[in-house]
């Protein structure tokens, strides 16, 4: 998806109404709309990322993200009967489907240097902080929920899955 058409029209309402000022007026305006616009396409980014949440959180097993691609932005859906792509990021467990809800917004606090190297993961898949955190979330509840299943299983009495590895030595 361009930006660039919504940040013209922002460009020229902004020209619009310093149009009614004088000269002065106008050349600030122009400058403003300049030095505005790398802020202007992050705040339509973080807009379009909370969207995608909004829109996973009401589209059981579907997971829309949105990506960088240069200086546009792109929306990916992906389905959780998609197997997850190789590598080291993706071990853990497809996200457990969403029944939707209300989107929350929290204050998560870390360290300086996990948060760097949680940007630079995001970056590297393309996606915002945002995303990568919120699915990060999904996976730990998919594996706890897996982890809960495999408890009551246990205590039921049902041992099919316990395995056993390692050697002896004799």
């Amino acid at each position: 998806m361009d930006l660039t058409p919504y940040l013209s029209n922002l460009r020229e309402d902004l020209a619009n109404t310093a149009s009614a000022g004088d000269e002065q007026t106008r050349r600030a305006a122009t400058l403003l709309s300049s030095a505005l616009e790398p802020s202007a396409r992050l705040v339509l980014m973080n807009a379009l990322s909370d969207l995608a949440a909004e829109v996973t959180a009401a589209l059981p097993g579907q997971v829309v993200d949105v990506r960088l691609d240069g200086r546009d932005v792109r929306v990916v859906v992906t389905g959780a009967e998609e197997p997850p792509s190789p590598g080291p990021h993706h071990s853990a467990p497809p996200p457990p489907p969403l029944d939707g809800g209300d989107i929350s917004r929290i204050t998560l606090r870390l360290v300086e240097q996990m948060k760097a190297q949680a940007e630079q993961a995001a970056a590297a898949q393309g996606i915002s902080l945002n995303t990568f955190v919120a699915q990060a979330v999904q996976g730990a509840l998919g594996q706890a929920q897996q982890h809960q299943q495999r408890h009551e299983r246990w205590n039921q009495g049902s041992r099919t899955e316990t395995k056993l590895h390692g050697w002896v030595e004799g």
